[in-house]
């Protein structure tokens, strides 16, 4: 503002050419404004550096706009890059909408709850963030008891519904949809569907599988993809599965049993970590066997890494995950439904093609 004054809602509606009601639509409910106003109505935000009175609207609403969420034990910088994706988007995605994010640390789940109880007495939180989830969850339970409004990146796994065939079948982001509480979650079935059907369509006919111990939703996900497409093209019935924990050196275990005693062509990774390991035992089975054509291999997650090696893989967009996963909040915490009317949503990956899936020579 040329006079130094703080910018208000009237001033960015004047800037704008719009009415304050439709300033206040873009900033709480900007699902309902057409792009090309909202867009508008963005820009003069930005150019006046207006920022809302939260202050005024937290005594309004009586609300903290603080959201919760435990950062899990650090992983390796592989695996751990989602999840430095995912922090940075929800962050983002939750100051446009008015709120902020506090991150805090717990020892295990007991401790989580312990400290969902400290937060809600001390800093009268509104909702918490879960970036994980895992069969008979006590955290889930907890906050669903008690009223707490929360939504997860991750399924509930202990329903055997979530993530078996007959929930797929539509696009609009009630595929997988399941009773209880909201969540968000990344299609990994169709992740590894669109890996194996890639190699399929490249040629390969002996495709393996590389993943977790059974047990893990997430990858017991990622496994079924892979199954069925080989399924439908009736090449399941001999097809090699070798299981191992995540990481590069596991990778190239599991990789090494495989190429050492079966002809498959092609590898599906459950991750990149895993995938990586498997490219460093291909290199190392074509050297020492001359004139056999290198194994193509597929990731999961589209790390940073794989983009560095030229590692085919499937790309989790977190992004989007982030977006819904604030919806879902606030439909809670505002008592507005229509905020975000799906309260299970599916977000579909998408595979990167890259040199390492190459056809059958």
């Amino acid at each position: 503002m040329v006079d130094g004054s703080r910018p208000t809602l009237s001033t960015v509606a004047q800037h704008a050419r719009v009415s304050r009601q439709t300033v206040s639509n873009v900033l709480n409910s900007p699902e309902i404004v057409r792009p090309a106003t909202r867009e508008r109505v963005l820009r003069a935000i930005a150019d006046l550096d207006y920022r809302p009175n939260v202050v005024a609207r937290q005594l309004r609403t009586r609300r903290s706009s603080v959201l919760g969420l435990r950062m899990p034990p650090a992983s390796d910088g592989i695996s751990g890059q989602v999840l430095d994706r995912f922090l940075h988007a929800l962050t983002g995605e939750a100051q446009r909408a008015g709120l902020r994010v506090m991150l805090f640390t717990a020892e295990d789940d007991d401790a989580e709850i312990r400290e969902y109880q400290n937060l809600r007495a001390t800093t009268g939180i509104d909702g918490f963030v879960l970036a994980d989830t895992h069969a008979g969850d006590p955290r889930t339970r907890w906050l669903a008891e008690h009223d707490v409004p929360f939504v997860t990146f991750g399924r509930p796994w202990d329903d055997d519904r979530a993530g078996t065939d007959d929930l797929a079948g539509t696009d609009d982001g009630k595929r997988g949809e399941v009773d209880g509480h909201p969540w968000v979650d990344i299609d990994g079935r169709a992740g590894t569907r669109a890996a194996t059907q890639h190699l399929l369509d490249a040629g390969h006919r002996r495709i393996a599988f590389l993943g977790w111990p059974e047990g893990s939703g997430v990858g017991d996900d990622r496994f079924a993809g892979w199954h069925a497409t080989l399924a439908d093209a009736g090449l399941a019935g001999d097809a090699v599965v070798q299981r191992t924990p995540d990481g590069v050196a596991q990778g190239v275990a599991a990789a090494t049993r495989v190429l050492a005693r079966d002809d498959a062509t092609a590898l599906v990774c459950v991750s990149d970590s895993i995938a990586l390991g498997a490219l460093a035992a291909m290199r190392e089975h074509a050297a020492s066997r001359s004139g056999r054509p290198s194994v193509a291999v597929t990731g999961f997650d589209d790390t940073p890494v794989a983009r560095a090696v030229d590692l085919t893989s499937v790309a989790q967009p977190v992004g989007d995950v982030a977006a819904r996963a604030v919806g879902l909040l606030r439909a809670q915490i505002e008592g507005r439904p229509e905020i975000a009317p799906d309260r299970q949503v599916l977000v579909e990956p998408h595979l990167v093609v890259r040199a390492t899936s190459r056809a059958v020579r």
